[in-house]
């Protein structure tokens, strides 16, 4: 699914994109929680793509 949301390889390029939706997510017009947790799962993404890059 995020290859058709992101069609770059460049896993820093989606690295950047998902530390952008966490932003988005803490000011988004949810209840705290749900912010929280969209929060954690872009930026857990963002340091798996970015750990992911270092290794190759």
């Amino acid at each position: 699914m995020a290859s058709r949301l992101f069609p770059t390889r460049i896993a820093s390029a989606r690295a950047a994109a998902h530390r952008a939706m966490a932003k988005a997510a803490l000011f988004s017009n949810s209840s705290a929680a749900v912010r929280l947790k969209r929060y954690n799962h872009h930026i857990e993404k963002a340091r798996f793509l970015e750990s992911r890059e270092v290794l190759s």
